[in-house]
Formats: structure tokens, sequence, C-alpha cells
């Protein structure tokens, strides 16, 4: 006699790759709003997001573009964005009474100095009180990397150093005045 198929068919938003279910269940039951980030082609968004039975609500965003717009920041993508945007979530996230957040990396896999880790390394500093073992090395956040890349190339090979920072050229940002630049979206951040 029959008994039915063996194999059992995985939720859709499983199937597609988008959602990992026990790791979900295991981030809402700490029954504190999440800090998701995610990092796209062209920006990083943040979003603390909190469970509701009909739905998440998202509570508060800021990604690369606001950042750009709102302080004159030249990325949307790079490590010392990410920071700024952990920074800044986090300002408006005590603003709203929100103070005990857990990190939600979705499907990037947590790799040591990424960008994900950025966003946190930046919330932490902002005040946001959550677990993060990854240490980030001050150069990477303040974009000194970025800066002695872009000096070297400038030396090496002028064509490729415009081609590579042409949207910091674009946009009139020496790229080897990154840390400066850094430092001061600190303080309009933090002021």
């Amino acid at each position: 006699m029959a008994k039915g198929p063996t194999y059992v068919v995985p939720f859709k938003r499983r199937r597609m790759g988008k959602t990992r279910y026990k790791k979900r269940l295991a981030l809402l039951k700490s029954n504190k709003p999440r800090l998701v980030i995610r990092k796209k082609n062209r920006e990083v968004i943040a979003q603390v997001v909190d469970f509701g039975y009909d739905g998440d609500r998202v509570l508060l965003t800021v990604t690369g573009k606001v950042i750009s717009k709102q302080f004159g920041w030249p990325s949307r993508k790079n490590m010392p964005t990410a920071y700024l945007i952990g920074l800044y979530i986090a300002k408006l996230a005590k603003q709203k009474g929100i103070n005990d957040v857990v990190p939600d990396i979705g499907l990037h896999s947590p790799t040591k100095q990424s960008i994900v880790f950025g966003v946190m390394k930046g919330a932490i500093d902002g005040g946001l009180n959550m677990k993060m073992n990854m240490e980030i090395s001050d150069e990477r956040i303040s974009g000194k990397h970025i800066a002695a890349y872009a000096k070297a190339l400038k030396e090496k090979s002028p064509e490729e150093y415009k081609k590579r920072f042409s949207s910091y050229l674009n946009q009139k940002v020496d790229p080897e005045q990154i840390p400066d630049l850094f430092e001061q979206t600190v303080k309009k951040i933090k002021g």
C-alpha cells in the first residue's frame, strides 16, 4: 500500500534562497528588534525591524543614499559608508527609545572585515546594545586603505586612477582625503 512521497517541499522563500527559517526563529525568540543589514550592488541598507503577527514592521531605514544626501558623503557602498550608516541608525534608534537590537545579516557570510560588520561596529559605537565578536581595524573604518590605494594608483597609473575613482572625482572629492572627510562626517552625525 502506498503511503505517499517521502520528499517534503520547502517553503517558497527557502526554495528561492531568501530566508533561513531556523535562523529567523532564533532571532525572533529574543523579543528584541532586529538590525537588518543588507549589502546590495550599489549601496548598503540598514533597517530596524520589529516582529508583527501580520508581518514585520520596519521602524527605521538608513541607506547609503541617505548618508550621501544628508551629510555629503561621496560613496554609498564602502566600509566607511557602512560605519556611518551604523552610527546614524543608532542615533535614530536611540531617539525612538530603542536600545537593544539583535543583528540580522540574512544570507550574507560572516566574513572577517566585511561591510556587514562595519555597520554593526557603527551601531555599537553609536550606543546600541548588541553582541559582535568580529574586530575591525580603525584604518579600514576610516578609509585609510582607500586613501593609500588611491595615492599608490595615482603615482603608478593616472589613467586607471581616473577610471577607478571617477565617482569621487566627479563629485570634486579627492580620494586621498577620505579619512579627513570621514572624521568630519562622524562629527556631523554625532552633533
